[in-house]
């Protein structure tokens, strides 16, 4: 453990996490916070939050002491420390937002709330189903205010949508989210990385396994190694689902019925373990919902990214309806009647109240009044996962095996059409790359968990993961 700014006594730490609650905070307290996570979504959330009215930043937590150092700068009364615990069990501290890597997103909420802490915790809020369901158990059992990380959630444009949509579009028919944005290879190193001398990487890896990292860089591009990260699904992923479970099916459905996956790693020949060019489709209450992923541009050679060719947008949220359709975005949106008429704009502010709205709730102690409440960003976040685990499961990729699966499925042999496109202007030869289909999964939506002949061995072991000694995720019982 190492802790900066002043000496902070471990026993006390953890005689605090013992404590039934914290103290109570009137309407118009201060928030003392604790920061866990300082890259640079972390870093921006401490400006963000000490920028609101009645915050001070008690604890700076960050596995590299430098980031959470740098972070700290302008708040001398924080603990500036690589072990959040010593954040978890400050006696001081109100609230923590959470902002580390995906795998450490339950379990650092969890130790918080055990401290006696709210918490604000950014997408995806789990690295698995299993112990997303622990983090909003915890929640209720010690009636913490926790708010998600999806800020479109707290913009006024979404209400708004909602009415339009249900006045004038009829029916619902189809769901397309899109996310296009052109990434670049992580390299492949020959021997493995060390990491830098200033991460404790004991704290960095948590509840990860202990494997080497062939990476070039250290930082961020664990987002595309299944051991840390969730893949562009799991990055992106979260905002496009969230938008298509609250604004489209208004959180009617925890889950879609079923789930299939496929795609693949194309062109880059490096580190990372999750696809850059993934397709999902999922049926929610007989409505086909296609999940599309591409960080390869719209052609070799061009950095542009690319669209949805259907309607040539980059829209991540395109609904059709009986009587046309809604394009989403977080900043804004437009509706078009069936003629492709642009009949309606919205204009968004991406969430910027986001981070008021938990501050308000956690002085009101009414959870109700949350925004994005943990266990609808638990759902958002585990449509992503399934995502995944239906692609890790997958076998070799094979056209007509792919397209026999739905023939009569228009929105399937889009997406498969549309893959192949994307594929051929990327000059990918499918003889060379590892490209994958899974299987159909069945979810059981109230169990969480899959049923029939999908629920395997295999399968079921992905909707939790081995955890390494002393960073575990337990049951909240």
């Amino acid at each position: 453990m190492q802790t900066t700014r002043r000496n902070f006594v471990t026993s006390l730490s953890m005689a605090a996490m013992a404590l039934p609650g914290r103290k109570v905070i009137g309407a118009n307290s201060r928030v003392n916070l604790g920061f866990i996570g300082t890259g640079g979504r972390g870093s921006g959330h401490v400006r963000h939050f000490n920028n609101l009215k009645d915050v001070a930043t008690l604890g700076v937590c960050d596995a590299d002491i430098n980031r959470a150092q740098a972070a700290a700068n302008k708040h001398k009364d924080a603990v500036v420390t690589v072990d959040m615990q010593d954040v978890c069990g400050h006696p001081d501290i109100d609230a923590v937002v959470v902002s580390t890597t995906n795998h450490w997103h339950a379990l650092a909420s969890i130790w918080a709330i055990e401290g006696g802490k709210d918490v604000y915790v950014e997408k995806p809020v789990s690295h698995n189903i299993w112990e997303g369901r622990q983090l909003v158990q915890a929640a209720r059992k010690h009636n913490r205010i926790v708010q998600g990380g999806t800020q479109q959630r707290s913009c006024p444009m979404q209400a708004e949508a909602k009415a339009f949509i249900d006045a004038n579009l009829g029916k619902l028919k189809s769901v397309r989210c899109n996310r296009y944005g052109v990434r670049g290879s992580i390299g492949k190193r020959d021997t493995p990385l060390t990491p830098p001398k200033e991460v404790d990487y004991n704290q960095w890896l948590g509840p990860a396994q202990d494997i080497p990292i062939f990476r070039q860089k250290f930082h961020y591009d664990w987002h595309w190694d299944f051991n840390c990260g969730n893949g562009e699904l799991g990055n992106w992923g979260p905002h496009l689902l969230d938008d298509l479970r609250n604004v489209i099916f208004r959180d009617k459905y925890a889950y879609p019925e079923k789930v299939m996956s496929g795609g693949g790693r194309l062109a880059w020949f490096d580190a990372g373990t999750s696809p850059n060019t993934h397709f999902t489709y999922m049926e929610v209450n007989g409505i086909p919902v296609i999940v599309d992923v591409h960080n390869l541009p719209m052609q070799k050679g061009i950095k542009g990214n690319d669209v949805y060719r259907k309607f040539k947008t980059r829209a991540f949220l395109v609904a059709e309806y009986e009587n046309g359709r809604y394009e989403g975005g977080r900043g804004g949106a437009n509706a078009y009647d069936k003629d492709g008429k642009k009949i309606k704009t919205f204009a968004g502010d991406a969430g910027r109240n986001h981070a008021q709205n938990f501050l308000d709730c956690v002085r009101s102690r009414k959870r109700e009044d949350l925004n994005a409440e943990i266990e609808e960003i638990h759902y958002s976040s585990a449509w992503c996962h399934l995502g995944n685990i239906s692609y890790l499961l997958g076998k070799k990729y094979n056209e007509d095996e792919a397209r026999s699966r739905m023939k009569d499925s228009p929105e399937w042999q889009m997406v498969l059409d549309d893959f192949h496109h994307h594929a051929k202007k990327n000059e990918i030869d499918f003889s060379k790359e590892d490209v994958r289909m899974g299987p159909m999964l069945h979810v059981d939506s109230k169990r969480e968990t899959f049923t029939g002949a999908t629920a395997t061995q295999e399968a079921l072991r992905l909707l939790t993961r081995e955890y390494r000694n002393g960073f575990a995720v337990t049951r909240q019982a």
